[in-house]
């Protein structure tokens, strides 16, 4: 069986890239391809020393800091990747990876973190956060991300089974798309995150700082909470605004290796989440340090976080909701035992994640082949009886004999 995993862009080693590296370990033999590889080799380790095959894109260095803008050559691009040398192609895709053209004889896998958040139920949201909204450069941009919705439903079309990251995700595609899903949660790493340390007085927050993970929004909170103490990790384009927002009482630490990151996750107080994210596994990484979570209730966290039992939730993206539930975890009579927390994460560990996709992805390979079996079978009878054949090695004559 000949496999293409086909990934979106390779410029860091977070979420997807974390889901691609463990689907690879079941399937080895597999060639990678993705639009650009920026990452100069870094985490070449994680995919077992393979290198990704990439796309025109990649010629255009300078393309590097400014790749998210370019969406229309991002579509032309994944629609020359040549797989047609493939049995099965699996997509693991957030944006355009989905795209890839397959013939009517492959198969083809997506694992599906989203559809294009930016150009489905977020459109208006992520105009406003990227300040869009009054603008002449807003007419353009509503624009393209009309044509994108057309490219997007028109592309889902060429894919046989769609892997849904959660619940809500399942829910998207169908509302995007009108397919159906099946549920395989990606895998967190329990056997690095686990329960140590001394809890601290401070809550903490990690991610990387791009807007709808809301970390600015965050900081703001606890700049009205002087009494208590934040500390948060995480880089991005909006770094610079936490950092600016940010009281004596919040520590904005920056990027962090991931034994800083792991200490702070296992002595926090809580971890605070705020974003509406697909899946988000830090709240889980949290929970399997046995700290609890204090996440927004909507998207993949009202799935990974149980209210009352692992954290709370709230129901806003604002600051008072995150003061609420600040208050509402310091006052509560609940006992949030870590042991309780940290078995809720080991539901979702990586094991179990290889498990599930492993069986998925065969359960759909053997009945594809009995598919095309039964085709060819099909197709082979019919060409008998066209050529005067009953499929038994007897001639059948052109018409019946005289009496």
């Amino acid at each position: 069986m000949r496999i293409a995993f086909v990934h979106e862009w390779l410029v860091t080693y977070a979420g997807s890239e974390k889901v691609l590296s463990e689907m690879l370990k079941d399937f080895p033999q597999a060639d990678l391809f993705c639009l650009v590889d920026f990452s100069e080799g870094r985490y070449k380790q994680h995919f077992m020393g393979k290198s990704f095959k990439t796309s025109f894109l990649q010629r255009f260095k300078a393309f590097a800091k400014v790749y998210r803008y370019f969406f229309p050559l991002m579509t032309i691009a994944v629609e020359q990747f040549d797989l047609s040398g493939y049995d099965m192609v699996i997509s693991n895709s957030h944006a355009v990876a989905k795209g890839v053209i397959t013939g009517p004889d492959q198969l083809h896998i997506c694992y599906c973190y989203t559809p294009m958040r930016y150009a489905w139920d977020l459109q208006h949201q992520y105009l406003r956060e990227q300040g869009f909204d009054g603008r002449p450069s807003g007419v353009v941009a509503r624009a393209l991300l009309h044509r994108a919705r057309i490219w997007d439903t028109r592309t889902a079309n060429g894919v046989d089974h769609f892997i849904a990251c959660s619940q809500y995700i399942g829910r998207r595609i169908w509302k995007a798309y009108r397919r159906n899903s099946e549920v395989v949660y990606p895998g967190v790493d329990t056997d690095y995150f686990q329960i140590g340390g001394t809890k601290g007085d401070y809550y903490f927050t990690s991610s990387r700082m791009v807007p709808y993970k809301k970390i600015p929004l965050i900081v703001e909170a606890f700049k009205q909470m002087p009494d208590k103490k934040l500390v948060v990790i995480g880089d991005g384009p909006q770094y610079k605004d936490a950092l600016r927002k940010a009281g004596p009482n919040v520590s904005v630490l920056g990027y962090q290796p991931n034994d800083v990151l792991l200490k702070h996750m296992q002595e926090a107080k809580a971890f605070i989440f705020a974003a509406e994210e697909d899946f988000g596994i830090t709240p889980l990484e949290a929970q399997a340090c046995g700290t609890p979570v204090l996440a927004f209730g909507r998207g993949g966290a009202s799935e990974t976080v149980v209210d009352g039992v692992t954290g709370f939730h709230f129901w806003e993206q604002t600051t008072d909701a995150i003061c609420a539930a600040v208050r509402k975890f310091e006052n509560t009579t609940v006992e949030f035992d870590p042991a309780t927390i940290r078995r809720h994460a080991e539901r979702f560990s990586i094991p179990r994640f290889r498990q599930e996709f492993k069986a998925f992805v065969m359960a759909k390979w053997q009945a594809h082949n009995r598919s095309s079996e039964s085709v060819q079978e099909r197709t082979t009878n019919e060409a008998g009886l066209r050529d005067g054949d009953n499929g038994a090695g007897r001639s059948i004559p052109d018409r019946a004999p005289a009496e």
